[in-house]
C-alpha cells in the first residue's frame, strides 16, 4: 500500500472536516439565533455576551435616561415603560428600561452629568427587594460599598448622579414602601441628587395608580426645569414592530403557541426551573375541599419528582395562568382581529433595548392568550393613550375623559373592575376598535404574571409532591353586573375538572385551553416553579409556635403541622404547636377538619386547634376574638418560652387586627403601655419571631 505524504494527509483531513461540518450545520453550528433560546441558562437570566456595563448599554444605544425597575408582579415594570415612553414623547428624553438584576452598580461612580437615572422600586413582602433588586439593593444599601474607581461610601462618590424614584407598597404592611425609602437614603448619603420627591404608591389603599399619576406631573415639571427639557405634543410612537407572517402558518414548528421559551418550543424541557421558566409539572391528585356548592377551594398535589425542583417547609409555589376563552375572545373581538387571531406574527423592537416581552414568531391568540395580563386594572394613562384610536368621535370624547377626569374614572372603570376589553366595549360596543395598533397593547398590557400560593406540605413529609390549597376567586360588585373571577384559581379549577373527568371544564361560565400549547400540557399538567420564603419553622422542633390563619391562611400550618407530626413520630421532643384558624361555618368550609384530628392523635397535648366560625351564631367571631380570649396562654408562650408567632392571610383586615390584638395582650399582660406593646411587637418582627405571610 502505498504511503501517504504530509500534504495527502493534510488535504485528507481538510475533507473529513469539511464534511463533518456540512452534516452538522444546524446541529451543532449554524444554528438560527433565537432570543429565547439561551436566555435562561445563566443564573441571572442574562445571555452570554450582554454587557453588564449600563454606561456602555447607554453609549453604544445612544441613551441619556435610564429608567430601572425592581418588580415581583410586573406593575413596576410597567411604570417604569410608561416613564421611560412618556419621558421620550413629551420631553424628547432618549430612554432605555432596564431590568436591576441584568447590570452591575460599581461603575455608578462614573455616571456622567447629562445623564439620568430612574428608579422604580416595588416592596416586596416584609420590607424586601423583589428577587430582580437583591444584588442591587444590597450594594447601595451596604456599610463597605466600593465603586470601580476604588471610592468608598464616605467619599460621596454618587455625585454626579441625578436620579428620580418612585415606590410601590402597600400601607397594610409594617414595612410600607420601604425599598424606595433606603435606596433614596442609600443614594443620598452616596452624594446622589434627587430631582422631584421620591414618590409612593399605595396598593394598600388602592390608590397606586392616582398617587403615580399626582406624582410624575410636578417630578416632570421640575426634572424640565434642572435639564432643560422642552415639553412637547406626545404622539404614539410604536415601540415594537407587529409583521403579519405570510411565509408562516400557526402550525409552523417555529411559531410559539403559548411555549415560553425555545427549549418548551422543542419539546425538551429544561431547568433550571425559575420565574422565567416553568416546570410543566403532573396533577398527581386535586380535590373540592368546601361541602358547598356556590363556594370552590382547591386542594391540588403537584408532582416535582425529577425536575429537581426543590422546596423546604413554608415556601411558596407559582402557578403560571392561562386566560380565559372568554376574556379572549372578548378582546379579540373588540379589537376586530376575528378573521386573523390565528395569524402568525414576529414582534420586533424598534429601539435596540427594547424587550419583546413573549418569544415569536406567535399568533395575536397565543400573545393574548398566555402572555398578556388582559384581565388586569385598567390605568387612566392608558385609557388617554388609546383615545385617538377609538372608531368615532363620541368614543374619542367618552375615553378623553376617562383619561382626564380621575373621579369620572372611578366611578366607571376603577370602582367596577373593569378590564381593557371591557372598558372599550362599554365606551362602543357597536363598532370594533380595529384603528388600536397591536403594538400599543403590548406595551400598555403588562405581561401575565405567575400567581404565588403558599405551600400547605412538609417538604420532609413529601419532597416530590407539593400541595396547593386554593379558595377560587370571584368577586360580585355591589350595583354592578360584573363579577370579577379570579384567572388562576378559575384555570386550576378548570384543571381539577378535566382531572375528575369533564371534558369540557367550563367553570363558572370560562373556559381555558388546558390542554397547553400544541396539547403539551393535555390536561392533567400545570407550569409552575417555586420560590423560597423567609417564612419557616424554627429549626428547634421543642420550640412552641402559635399560628393564625384563617381559610386558606391556614395552608402554610398544613404544612408545618404535618412537619412537626412527622418529628414527633420520628422520636424528637416537639415543642407546643397552637393554631388558631377560622371559617364560616364548621358544616362547610372547614378546611382539612379530619387531618387536624389525626395529627392530635399523633402530637397529643403538644398540638391545640382553636376554632372561630363566624356566622354560626348571632355574633361574628373571628381569630382576633379566639386570640383575646387565649390571651394568657398566648402571652406565657411569647414571654417565657420565646415562642414564635405566624400569621397567613388577609393582609388588610385580619393580619392588621391580629397584629393590633396581640399589641394588647402584651400590654395588659405584662404590665405595660399600649404603646409599648405595639413597640415589642413591632421588636418580635424585627428578630422574627413574629413572621407573616400575607396578601392584599
Amino acid at each position: 500500500m502505498a504511503q501517504l505524504d504530509t500534504l495527502d494527509l493534510i488535504v485528507l483531513v481538510i475533507l473529513l472536516a469539511g464534511t463533518a461540518a456540512y452534516f452538522t450545520k444546524g446541529t451543532y453550528w449554524g444554528i438560527p439565533k433565537d432570543p429565547y433560546a439561551g436566555a435562561y441558562s445563566l443564573a441571572n437570566g442574562t445571555k452570554a455576551g450582554k454587557t453588564r456595563n449600563i454606561l456602555e448599554k447607554m453609549d453604544e444605544s445612544e441613551k441619556n435616561c435610564v429608567v430601572f425597575y425592581g418588580s415581583q408582579t410586573g406593575t413596576a415594570e410597567d411604570y417604569a415603560s410608561r416613564l421611560a415612553k412618556e419621558g421620550s414623547q413629551r420631553f424628547g428624553l432618549k430612554t432605555m428600561v432596564a431590568d436591576l438584576e441584568d447590570y452591575d452598580y460599581d461603575n455608578l461612580d462614573t455616571f456622567p452629568e447629562d445623564k439620568l437615572a430612574m428608579f422604580v422600586l416595588a416592596t416586596y413582602g416584609e420590607g424586601e427587594p423583589t428577587d430582580n433588586a437583591v444584588d442591587f439593593y444590597e450594594f447601595v444599601t451596604s456599610q463597605d460599598v466600593s465603586f470601580s474607581s476604588g471610592a468608598t461610601g464616605d467619599e460621596k462618590p454618587l455625585e454626579k448622579l441625578k436620579f428620580i424614584a418612585f415606590g410601590l407598597g402597600n400601607n397594610t404592611y409594617e414595612h410600607y414602601n420601604s425599598m424606595v425609602r433606603r435606596v433614596n437614603d442609600a443614594l443620598i448619603k452616596l452624594g446622589a441628587t434627587r430631582i422631584g420627591k421620591a414618590g409612593e404608591g399605595d396598593d394598600g389603599a388602592g390608590t397606586m395608580e392616582e398617587d403615580f399619576l399626582a406624582w410624575k406631573e410636578p417630578m416632570w415639571a421640575e426634572l424640565t426645569e434642572k435639564m432643560g427639557l422642552e415639553e412637547r405634543e406626545a404622539v404614539y410612537e410604536p415601540v415594537f414592530s407587529i409583521t403579519e407572517r405570510e411565509d408562516l402558518d400557526e402550525h409552523a414548528d417555529e411559531v410559539y403557541l403559548g411555549e415560553p421559551n425555545k427549549n418548551h418550543l422543542e419539546g425538551n424541557q429544561k431547568g433550571p426551573y425559575n420565574s422565567h421558566n416553568p416546570y410543566i409539572a403532573p396533577i398527581a391528585e386535586s380535590r373540592e375541599i368546601f361541602t358547598v356548592k356556590d363556594r370552590n377551594c382547591l386542594h391540588m398535589e403537584i408532582d416535582v419528582k425529577g425536575s429537581n425542583l426543590t422546596y423546604t417547609t413554608g415556601d411558596h409555589i407559582a402557578v403560571w395562568p392561562t386566560n380565559a376563552g372568554r376574556e379572549v375572545d372578548r378582546f379579540i373581538n373588540i379589537l376586530g382581529l376575528g378573521e386573523k387571531r390565528h395569524k402568525v406574527i414576529s414582534v420586533k423592537g424598534l429601539d435596540p433595548t427594547a424587550k419583546v416581552p413573549f418569544p415569536t414568531p406567535t399568533t395575536y391568540d397565543a400573545a393574548i392568550r398566555y402572555h398578556m395580563e388582559i384581565c388586569g386594572a385598567v390605568s387612566r394613562q392608558f385609557i388617554s393613550s388609546l383615545a385617538p384610536f377609538a372608531p368615532d368621535d363620541k368614543s374619542k370624547a367618552e375615553m378623553t375623559r376617562l383619561g382626564n377626569d380621575k373621579d369620572y374614572f372611578s366611578e366607571k372603570v376603577s370602582s367596577q373592575y373593569l378590564n381593557i376589553a371591557q372598558v372599550l366595549e362599554r365606551v362602543n360596543s357597536s363598532t370594533p376598535w380595529t384603528s388600536i395598533p397591536f403594538s400599543i397593547m403590548i406595551e400598555g398590557i403588562h405581561k401575565i404574571q405567575p400567581r404565588y400560593y403558599s405551600i400547605s406540605s412538609s417538604s420532609l413529609v413529601q419532597k416530590d409532591k407539593i400541595s396547593i390549597t386554593a379558595v377560587v376567586e370571584e368577586i360580585r360588585i355591589p350595583g354592578s353586573e360584573n363579577i370579577v373571577k379570579g384567572v388562576t384559581t378559575n384555570y386550576l379549577l378548570a384543571l381539577k375538572q378535566k382531572q375528575h373527568g369533564d371534558p369540557n371544564p367550563d367553570p363558572h361560565g370560562l373556559t381555558y385551553a388546558i390542554t397547553g400549547p400544541r396539547n403539551k400540557y393535555d390536561g392533567i399538567h400545570v407550569p409552575v416553579h417555586v420560590r423560597h420564603s423567609n417564612f419557616k419553622l424554627p429549626s428547634d422542633p421543642s420550640k412552641p409556635i402559635i399560628m393564625v390563619g384563617p381559610g386558606s391562611g391556614v395552608a402554610p400550618f398544613r404544612g408545618f403541622i404535618q412537619e412537626r407530626a412527622a418529628q414527633a413520630q420520628a422520636g424528637e421532643n416537639v415543642g407546643q404547636t397552637i393554631l388558631f384558624y377560622g371559617c364560616r361555618r364548621a358544616s362547610e368550609d372547614y378546611l382539612y377538619k379530619e387531618e387536624w384530628e389525626h395529627y392530635k392523635q399523633i402530637l397529643g397535648n403538644k398540638f391545640t386547634l382553636i376554632t372561630a366560625f363566624s356566622r354560626e351564631g348571632p355574633m361574628k367571631v373571628y381569630v382576633q376574638h379566639r386570640l383575646q380570649e387565649n390571651a394568657a396562654l398566648v402571652n406565657e408562650l411569647l414571654e417565657k418560652e420565646k415562642a414564635n408567632f405566624y400569621v397567613c392571610g388577609d393582609a388588610a383586615n385580619m393580619a392588621r387586627a391580629v397584629s393590633d390584638t396581640l399589641g394588647k395582650i402584651i400590654s395588659e399582660h405584662r404590665g405595660v403601655s399600649a404603646e409599648k406593646g405595639e413597640e415589642i411587637v413591632k421588636g418580635m418582627r424585627s428578630s422574627n419571631q413574629y413572621q407573616e405571610d400575607v396578601w392584599s
